[in-house]
This record gives structure tokens, sequence and C-alpha cells, in this order.
């Protein structure tokens, strides 16, 4: 009977039948439309009926391709595709376990169509919203699979690229179906990402092009929509755009690490590709994760060799570049950190020659040029954070890189390496120049809270080291920090200039707070100027950078009594380029010469006083008919024509200052200060920055302590204080200089050279000194509490404290209890 029930069509469940109708006999006429119209309204009135539905049609297809009946498969597959299109109840669920039994099926053939055919029925699936969720079901067989096909080395080049496309599409889907269900298994695990994201860079990486697009992917042309480089893009963008905060590290590390295993950080384009995709896809707000987790790669690649390094670094500027403003979030001073940290390290890798600080050759051969190319990349990176930061965090950053760096007396030198003195100066020159990268283009209406004193002393203190190279990077800092109206450009050449108001000029009121930074900061200012024109190791770079700050002083944060000091100051350094005590070469007298003559252009038609002018002018032209070298047009050029020895300038050839004290003293300005030449006050900062050895170091020490000492204690009647005695102190502060100087030096000599006993007894008196002097104070502060009885007379007639114990003293009866 069962034989005879089996044949026999009529006896068959209904939804067999309707099952079985819509395969036509010959499979080339496709699905019989009429039939599966049928069996979609048969299971949309009968939904408890769509898991059967399924089971049989799953039975069908299984002995279908088994018996390599493929055009059955292919109408099969369309008919669970309406199906699934068309029904969406609760019961869904028992029908789709069929359905994907049957697309895994599929995907498990060795056939490319089928396996085509299979990801494109998931495809569609994958868009359906189901409106119950499922507990039970399990996709990790299709990313393994998918991921699979996304490498497929198939012969044919045409059929190798649709299986890619379909296992990139496949991967598209499964993030889709599982991103937003929370019963699902989380796709965002590692063990999902290290699949899903290497077979998509993998993808990616074939097609490589050297720039990405914008966030927003245009509308491509048919033909580029086919393109698995175009399509890998695009699943990749929507897989990011999906990451909510948590997921972020969980996409970025697979990135990573496939970039570390196939050695891609090197060649650049790519990794930057990549990164630019992930920071224009995820949302602004997550830009700091991806920024953190580069930063502690690139810690974890400290050893890694150069190129590895720039390639990380070159990335993160990249990431920078692209974030907004401020998304680098809560974690600032560590992106800072981080790279100062690799800066130093590649200037240990650079003088060391190898990783672990020692002198042997490493198992890895450290190129210095790659580290020089690294270290550029570094500080661009730095500059590059530093312009997506607002006023008040580039300071704090300006603060920071400020106490990086070892200034001499101000700041204790960075901890010892093997790269001794040459590296510290080297971490310098790298740390001031990412200042000068940080410094670039800052604004604040308020110099006194952008630049405090514990980022403009250090700073100061390093313009007076002898390194050329650093000074002019001090500079280049300063000019970039005074500079808020864009003036700087327009003092690049040094020059006399008839008319300055063919420069624009951009001149503002100088505010309160101008006055305050002033009053404040300008005689350092003053002082490091003058001190910067009388090095002789200063050459055209450094006069051009010393000339703009001189002229940016004048138009950004002058009154008039900044005006009057300029004018001293450029005085003073006409006759320090006089003088002949300083022994500086031809070349700097003629370079200071000129330096004080285009400056005094300069403020004379700043100040507008038309004798002023007219003195200058005189002056000007009288050096262009017989001394063409005390002009800037002929001394700062390549090839300056000089004399071998400057002879004596005098005369018409120099400004004087009893001249221009009286033109401007008609103008209202303070004659008494324009009369007073002006004289540099040397301190001990001069003394800190020009230290060079431990022994000056110590010296130093053993002359504070020598200033200190009790056998200097004479004490000096007071003197009384009147105006000539501050005019004499002004006046002959050069021969107390030298006295100064005399005496230090004795000093010095006196603990270098003498003997260890002599310097042993002379310690040892000063200790006896010492305990003398506390015996006296304990006497003093020490006295025997005081008697009741009152005092006693001793012999000599003095009045003597007498102490009475306690239990003798005599207390009045109020005082009893």
């Amino acid at each position: 009977m069962t034989g005879v029930c089996g044949c026999c069509g009529a006896l068959r469940p209904r939804y067999k039948r309707l099952v079985d109708n819509i395969f036509p006999e010959d499979p080339e006429d496709g699905l019989v439309k009429a039939n599966m119209e049928k069996l979609t309204f048969y299971a949309l009135s009968a939904p408890e009926k769509l898991d059967r539905i399924g089971a049989y049609l799953s039975e069908r297809l299984s002995r279908d391709v088994a018996r390599h009946r493929y055009g059955y498969v292919c109408i099969a597959m369309e008919a669970l595709d309406q199906l699934l299109m068309a029904c969406h109840c609760q019961s869904i669920n028992l029908f789709v376990e069929s359905f994907l039994k049957m697309v895994r099926k599929l995907l498990e053939s060795d056939k490319p169509n089928l396996q085509i055919l299979g990801t494109n029925s998931f495809v569609k699936f994958a868009n359906i919203e189901e409106d119950t969720p499922s507990y039970h079901r399990s996709y990790d067989f299709f990313v393994s699979r998918f991921s699979e096909m996304c490498h497929s080395n198939f012969e044919d080049p045409d059929i190798r690229t649709k299986i890619r496309m379909a296992g990139i599409k496949g991967l598209q889907g499964v993030v889709r179906k599982t991103v937003n269900d929370e019963l699902q298994a989380n796709i965002w695990d590692p063990q999902h990402m290290d699949k899903i994201v290497p077979s998509l860079l993998f993808n990616l990486q074939s097609g490589e092009r050297s720039e990405s697009r914008s966030p927003s992917p245009l509308q491509a042309s048919e033909k580029e929509k086919e393109s698995p480089v175009e399509l890998t893009e695009r699943c990749f963008r929507e897989l990011l755009g999906r990451a909510a905060y948590g997921n972020i590290k969980n996409a970025v590390t697979p990135v990573l690490m496939h970039l570390d295993n196939h050695s891609l950080w090197e060649g650049k384009t790519f990794a930057v590709c990549c990164f630019k995709i992930i920071m224009y896809s995820i949302q602004s707000q997550h830009s700091h994760l991806v920024i953190q987790q580069l930063l502690g790669h690139l810690d974890a690649n400290s050893k890694s060799s150069a190129t590895v390094r720039a390639g990380i670094v070159e990335v993160l500027l990249e990431a920078a570049a692209i974030a907004a403003s401020g998304s680098v979030g809560p974690t600032v001073l560590e992106v800072f950190n981080t790279l100062l940290r690799q800066l130093r390290l590649s200037v240990d890798y650079e003088l060391t020659g190898s990783y672990d600080g020692s002198t042997n050759i490493g198992t890895k051969i450290i190129k210095a040029h790659e580290e020089r190319q690294l270290q550029e990349a570094v500080i661009r990176t730095i500059g590059s954070f530093a312009n997506t930061l607002p006023t008040y965090q580039r300071s704090e950053v300006m603060l920071f890189i400020m106490g990086k760096i070892p200034v001499p007396g101000v700041h204790p030198s960075l901890p010892a390496t093997g790269s001794g003195p040459e590296g510290t100066r080297m971490i310098q020159v790298m740390l001031l120049k990412s200042l000068v990268q940080v410094t670039a283009g800052f604004q604040t209406t308020n110099m006194l809270t952008a630049l405090p004193s514990s980022f403009l002393e250090p700073l100061l203190s390093l313009s007076l080291t002898e390194d050329p190279e650093v000074r002019l990077l001090v500079l280049q800092i300063l000019l970039s920090l005074i500079d808020r109206h864009d003036n700087r450009p327009k003092f690049s050449n040094i020059s006399i200039i008839s008319d300055i108001s063919v420069l624009k000029l951009k001149v503002d009121k100088c505010s309160r707070q101008d006055n305050l930074f002033m009053k404040k900061h300008g005689q350092q200012l003053y002082r490091h100027i003058y001190l910067g024109c009388k090095e002789q190791s200063s050459g055209r770079q450094h006069y051009e950078a010393l000339f703009a700050l001189l002229g940016l002083l004048s138009v950004e944060l002058a009154n008039e009594e900044v005006v009057v000091d300029l004018i001293r100051l450029a005085l003073a350094l006409q006759d320090l380029a006089l003088s002949t005590d300083e022994a500086l070469p031809v070349y700097n007298r003629c370079a200071v010469h000129a330096l004080s003559a285009a400056y005094l252009n300069l403020i004379c038609q700043l100040t507008t006083v038309p004798a002023f002018c007219q003195h200058i002018h005189e002056v000007i032209e009288v050096r262009q008919k017989e001394s063409l070298y005390l002009l800037p047009e002929d001394v700062f050029v390549d090839n300056p024509k000089l004399p071998t020895s400057l002879e004596r300038v005098e005369g018409d050839k120099l400004f004087l200052q009893s001249k221009i004290t009286e033109v401007l003293g008609g103008s209202g300005y303070n004659t008494e200060r324009l009369a007073t030449p002006y004289v540099p006050q040397y301190i001990d900062e001069d003394r800190l920055s020009k230290r060079k050895s431990i022994g000056e170091t110590i010296s130093l020490q053993v002359e504070v302590e020598s200033r200190n000492s009790p056998e200097k204690e004479e004490r000096t009647p007071a003197e009384e204080i009147t105006f000539e005695t501050l005019k004499n102190a002004i006046v002959d502060s050069v021969g107390m200089e030298e006295q100064e100087r005399e005496r230090r030096r004795q000093v010095v000599e006196k603990f270098q050279k003498a003997p260890f006993e002599e310097i042993a007894a002379h310690c040892g008196a000063r200790a006896t000194l010492l305990q003398s002097k506390l015996n006296q104070i304990f006497e003093i502060t020490i006295r025997p509490p005081p008697s009741p009885s009152g005092t006693i007379s001793s012999g000599y007639g003095q009045s003597q404290s007498r102490s009475i114990p306690i239990y003798e003293m005599k207390f009045p009866d109020l005082c009893v209890y």
C-alpha cells in the first residue's frame, strides 16, 4: 500500500503536490510561475506548513545536487527566495532553518556556480527584517565559508573574481543580519572579526589605489560597481559605520595585525588608504579610539625597523588630519607623550646603532637616514595633532613639550642613556622642531595666560646656548608666538624700505594684557636679542630672524615705553658692532650695523616723527654713498662684499643717541630714558645656559656656597641711595661685571687646584664656626622658666633670674582650690 500511495499523486500531502508542481519537466523552462503563486498563497494561508514546505524543498534540492541536476537546484532556490520574500510571520523561523541548510549545502559544493547561487540567496535573506528573533541560529559556518571564498584562487580569473565578490557580499549579508540582533552571537567578537576584516583587506589590497575616496562614495558606473575593490570598500565602510563605541577596538585590531603580518606599513600607501577609510567611516566621536590604538601599536613596535615605525607615524598623521577638531579626546597629552618618547628612542637608536642601547652590533642594522626620516615624520605628526586642538589645549601641549627639553639650570636633563651629550643636543633640536610645528599659526588674545613664565623662561634660556641651530629654532618659535596678525612674512627680508606702507602692516592698538606682558617679559626679550646679535656663530638666518622679532615687537606689542626701549636697544646694537672688546668677526659686525640701520628705518616710520625719520635717512644716505657694507642690501646676500677689516666707523655714518633723544623729546617721548644707554643685565641664567661640563656645574655650586660662607659676614654700613648712586651703578656695571668675573675665577681656581688638606681644613673651620653660631642661638632662645618670686641680685649688681621649684612656689589664696 505504501508504494501505491507513493505513486498516486492524489494521495500525497497537498504541500508536496504544490511543491512538485512548480518544477517543469524540462529545467530549462524555469519555474512554473502559476503554480508558484498557488504555493505562495497556500504558504500564506497555512503558515504552520512552512516548515514542512521548507523541509521538502531541502530534500529535493539535496537529491538534485547529488544527481548533478543543477537546473532543478536553481528552480528550488528561486522558489525558496520567493517564499522568503512573501512570508513575514512568526513561523518563518522554522522555514529559515531549512533555507539555511540548503544554502549551506550549496556553499559546501565545489561548483562555483552553486556557491554563487547560495550566496545570492543568503544575501536576499539577509535583507529581510524578521519580526521575531531567533535564539538558536548560528552563522559561524557562513562567516568561515564566505571568508574562504574571499581568498579564492580559482584558475579562471573571471570565475575567481565572481567567487571573491560573492564572498564579500556574503560577509556583508552576515553583518547586516547579525549586527542589530542582540540574541545572535556577537559578530564583533575577535573570532569573527579576525576572519572578516583580513578577508576584506585582502581584496582591498588586490586593487590598491593611491587615494581613498571621500567619506560618502559617489555613485559609480555599473562597470565600476562590479569591481571587487569597490565592493570591498563599500562593505568595509558599512561594517565600520555600524561599529559602536565598544566595538571599535575589535574592528581595528585585525587591521593592525594584517598590516603587520604582510609588512604593509613600509609601503605606507595601503596602510594610509585603510585608515582613511576607517576614519571617514566610523562615527566622528570615536576617532580618538582609533588614534589611541595606533599609539599603542607604535609603542608595541618600538624595536621594529625605522620604516615600520615611520609607516605607523604617517598613518597617525593622516588620521589626525581627518579627525575633527578636538576629537583626539581626553588623551591629548598621552598622544604627545607617546610621540615624544618615540622621538627620543629614535635619537638613541641613531647614535648607539642598536636597539638595546649597547655599542655592539645588534641583530638588526639600524640605518641613520631611516631614523631621520622617522624623526621628521614624528615632528610633522605632532604639528598635525596640534592643529586640531583649541588654543587652551595647544598652550598645555607647548608647556608639556617644554618640560621634556633638557634646559641647563631650568629643567633637569633627561635620564642618562648611551647617547651621551650629543643625544641631549639632538633631543633639544628635535623637541624644538616639534614646538615650531605646534606654535605655527598659534594666535591668542591674552599673551600672559598663553605664554606663562614657566614656558618663556626656559625657552629664552635656550636662546643663549652656543649651538646656532638651537638658537635659530628658539627664534622661530618666538616669532610664531608673537605674530598674531600674519605680519611675519613681511619681515622675512632685511632691507631699507623708503615707505613701509607698501608692506601693508596690520597694527592694532596695544591691549592692557599686552602692556602687562611687555612689563613682565620685555627686558628679557631685549636682553636675548642683544645677546643673540653678540654670538659669533650667528649667521644670516639668525639676523633675519632677530630683525623679524624686532619688527613684530614693534607692531604687535609696542606702546610708547616699548618703542623707547627698542630704540635704545637698536643704538646699543650699533655700539656693540663698534666695540672691539667682543672680538666679533667682520661679517658679524657689518651684519649688526645693517640690522640696526634697517630696524631704525622701520621704527622711525612707525613713530611718524619727521625729524627722527630725517636723521635716520640722512645716515642711511651717507652709508649708501661711502659704506654699502653697513647696509642690509650688501650684507644679507649670498656673496657679501665685505672689507677685510672694518675700519673705525664714525661721524655721519652713525646714528646719534643725542640727536635721536633731542628730536623724540620734542614729540613727548621720555628724554631721560632715551638718553640712558641700554646695557643688558647679566644674570645667573646666562652662566647656566653656557654651562658645558660637570666641572663647571660644581664650580658654580662652590661659588654659591662661598657667597653664603660665614667668613664673609662682615656687614658694610648702609649706603645712602640717591639718583647719582643709581646712575653710577648703571654706568659702572661693565666694570663691576669684570670684577665679579675675576672673583668668580679665583674661587673656582682655588677649589680646582688647592690641596685636599687645605679644602678639608677650610670646611672644618666652617663647621666649627657654624657650631658656635648655633650655641649662641640656643643661649638666646632657651631661657630658664620665669620665677614668681621675682629676681635676685648678683654680686656685681646685675639682676639674675632665679628658678624656684614648683613645690616651693607660693600662690595667692584665690588660685588654690
